[in-house]
């Protein structure tokens, strides 16, 4: 306990005679015991803080001068020194504010050292090269000194790095984001058309069976000649001439040629395949068998050749609703079967009738024969 108590007495006299040489305060004299600092100096006492701490403990930024370090390690003195009899003064704030200056002062002369040699690198390597030859290099990026200029290149080169990165992934979503816009687009536009020619196709089978039936045969302008030249608002007079012009001499676009062609095909496939399996009747040997499926599979070549001018028909149609579907051979084979067993049937109905027609007629014959014999009885 004596030995620290003497230890202290000594760094108080020590930290005194420091705080009177930094007010400038000339009537105190040099303490005569030198050996006294020198143990201060050699006291095992050590600031635990960082320089960041320090700086912050002086009140001071980095990149200060030495004048505003002693500054303001002479302000905090005149409030913290156990001697200045200030309010504030504590021994303890003391020695941190002295551990933090001491070790500010020796990062400020590192940095001062610093500065000056790559002043002397820079000075050094003016004079090998002309001035502007330096920002030749680092792609001219930075200012100062070559070390700091090669400092802000590697930042720079960092930063770009990043950008690139960031405007990388950004094109990959952009990217991805439109093929998957346009997949979903695809997918909705082959819907709609599938849906419109599903439609398409069942009005347009509606309406045949209509004509088959003879629905339209009482129409009121049936055998009526059109009006070719009628007035449209939405024509220009130019196209409405040269319309006239064309149909005046005959003239049909090639997609309504090729239409009708289409039409007329699959009608004459249709009638020549029904009349085959009328021609085959009933029932079915093994050779009326095979010459059945000859016909169905010259059939099923007519229907591929038929879709193919399908196939051209539609790439050459303007309106998307004129468009025409491929045709089914299986589904032609089982219509024409259907048609045969139709006729079938109503061939066998006719044959019912005509015998229940003939039974009446000749029981007819036999009441009148009957009443001629009765009056000739009744005369005599």
């Amino acid at each position: 306990m004596c030995w620290r108590g003497f230890s202290w007495g000594l760094y108080v006299m020590a930290s005194g005679v420091l705080l009177f040489s930094l007010l400038g305060l000339s009537c105190i004299k040099t303490f005569p015991y030198p050996y006294i600092i020198e143990q201060r100096m050699l006291s095992s006492y050590k600031s635990k803080n960082n320089i960041k701490d320090s700086y912050r403990l002086l009140k001071l930024q980095e990149g200060c001068s030495l004048d505003d370090v002693r500054n303001s390690f002479r302000n905090l003195a005149k409030q913290y020194h156990p001697d200045s009899g200030s309010i504030t003064a504590d021994s303890a704030t003391f020695m941190q504010i002295e551990a933090a200056y001491r070790t500010v002062l020796s990062d400020v002369a590192k940095k001062m050292k610093s500065s000056e040699n790559e002043d002397e690198e820079e000075t050094k390597f003016k004079s090998k090269a002309p001035q502007h030859r330096q920002y030749l290099s680092f792609e001219g990026v930075g200012f100062g000194t070559p070390s700091q200029r090669e400092r802000q290149y590697k930042q720079f080169r960092v930063d770009r790095a990043a950008e690139q990165v960031m405007e990388y992934r950004k094109q990959k979503l952009e990217s991805q984001y439109a093929m998957n816009a346009m997949i979903a687009k695809d997918i909705r536009q082959s819907k709609k058309i599938k849906i419109t020619q599903a439609i398409d196709r069942l009005v347009e089978d509606l309406i045949q069976e209509s004509m088959a039936k003879g629905d339209f045969d009482n129409l009121s302008g049936k055998g009526k000649p059109l009006q070719k030249f009628s007035y449209c608002p939405h024509i220009d007079p130019m196209t409405h001439n040269l319309n006239r012009i064309l149909i005046d001499n005959g003239y049909q676009p090639e997609w309504i040629l090729m239409q009708k062609e289409i039409r007329e095909t699959i009608e004459e496939l249709r009638r020549n395949i029904v009349a085959s399996r009328n021609k085959l009747g009933e029932p079915m040997t093994p050779c009326r068998q095979k010459q059945w499926s000859q016909i169905c599979e010259q059939l099923i070549e007519d229907i591929k050749k038929l879709n193919k001018r399908i196939n051209d028909f539609n790439l050459i149609v303007p309106i998307l609703n004129r468009q025409m579907v491929h045709f089914n051979a299986d589904k032609e084979i089982a219509r024409a079967q259907a048609a045969y067993e139709i006729l079938m049937e109503k061939t066998k109905t006719a044959d019912v009738d005509t015998k229940e027609n003939e039974q009446e007629k000749v029981k007819i014959f036999r009441l009148k024969s009957s009443f001629l014999k009765w009056i000739n009885l009744m005369l005599k």
